[in-house]
């Protein structure tokens, strides 16, 4: 019998998630319990507010308060685990022989130096969000699968059932009872939908039924960054987010630089086994000082920085190989001129 499959799962918190956050430790925690291989657990929290500004100045409710309530969830779901841990505050990571143009740290920064980090380390690296919700069969699958395959194709990556989406381009990532399912757009209410939040409960009934995994091959790849499986040959391969893609789109970026370095490396996809990524979380965004009401893309969009990041970050991910494009940065998005 081969060794067990080492995982390091990293997740970034940012402050105003501090409600939300103990769904995603307590189905780790108990994901971690059905397995008894080697799992690191890598948390950054991150309290900066030159985006997102706080409504709170003191009392109830404080950055401080934010910061302590969220490792105190971390700690009681994950007592006696081996977890790696940090706060980023708004002095940000300074270097003193070098000058950086920012010290906003986002998922994409997250990700990169997480997997690079890790990939020396463990066998498997997986994306986690603070908004999602992991299910008890993750690890113990994830090893069948790699211990099957991780001789001869040892560059890979995994993906899982999802809820849901948008168009047919991602029809193969969709969960078995979801994938048949109509896409109705603003729809709170249907389990299977997009913008639905689902529970714990819900996710488990839906995952219990599981005999035997059902796993396809996805080509050309296609996969969102919550939850994507890594194997650390395909990082230390040299396959990463660019440093260009400095906010989001970093899911895109890595898809892109993968498909171009190792085009012709297996997807494998566990077709019956869910993933829920509570996106729409109502309680996702709490305590920040904002001007407008409605859904979470609405909110975001109603900061100009938002939509000018959103932007150049996007332009940068689909800018990659393009020899005369000159990568924009948070200097441009804070550029008055860039309007």
């Amino acid at each position: 019998m081969k060794n067990k499959t080492a995982f390091a799962i990293g997740v970034l918190i940012q402050w105003y998630e501090v409600e939300i956050v103990g769904e995603y430790f307590k189905t780790l925690a108990e994901a971690i319990k059905k397995y008894d291989g080697s799992v690191i657990i890598d948390v950054t929290v991150v309290t900066q507010t030159q985006l997102e500004k706080p409504k709170f100045k003191c009392g109830e409710h404080s950055m401080k308060k934010c910061r302590e309530s969220i490792f105190k969830s971390m700690w009681k779901y994950l007592p006696n685990v081996r977890v790696h841990y940090r706060s980023i505050s708004d002095s940000g990571q300074k270097w003193p022989d070098i000058k950086v143009n920012s010290t906003i740290f986002t998922i994409a920064d997250y990700r990169r130096e997480f997997s690079e980090k890790y990939c020396d380390v463990v066998d498997l690296l997986i994306w986690g969000e603070s908004d999602m919700l992991v299910p008890k069969q993750m690890f113990t699958a994830l090893d069948l699968l790699h211990q099957q395959v991780s001789e001869n194709t040892p560059k890979y990556i995994t993906t899982f059932g999802i809820c849901k989406m948008w168009d047919d381009s991602w029809k193969p990532l969709e969960h078995v009872k979801f994938t048949d399912k109509p896409f109705i757009e603003n729809d709170y209410e249907n389990w299977w939908s997009l913008k639905y939040t689902m529970n714990e409960s819900e996710m488990n009934l839906i995952n219990e039924e599981v005999e035997e995994l059902d796993i396809a091959t996805i080509k050309p790849f296609k996969f969102n960054g919550c939850s994507l499986v890594i194997s650390s040959e395909v990082i230390r391969s040299g396959v990463n987010i660019p440093r260009s893609v400095f906010f989001v789109h970093e899911d895109t970026a890595f898809q892109i630089m993968l498909q171009k370095l190792l085009p012709n490396i297996p997807q494998y996809h566990i077709r019956n086994l869910l993933v829920v990524h509570n996106r729409n979380h109502p309680k996702k965004r709490m305590y920040i000082d904002e001007s407008v009401e409605g859904s979470m893309n609405k909110r975001r969009r109603s900061n100009e920085w938002y939509v000018k990041a959103n932007k150049f970050s996007e332009e940068n991910c689909y800018n990659i190989f393009n020899p005369t494009y000159k990568a924009k940065s948070w200097n441009d998005v804070f550029d008055s001129n860039n309007l």
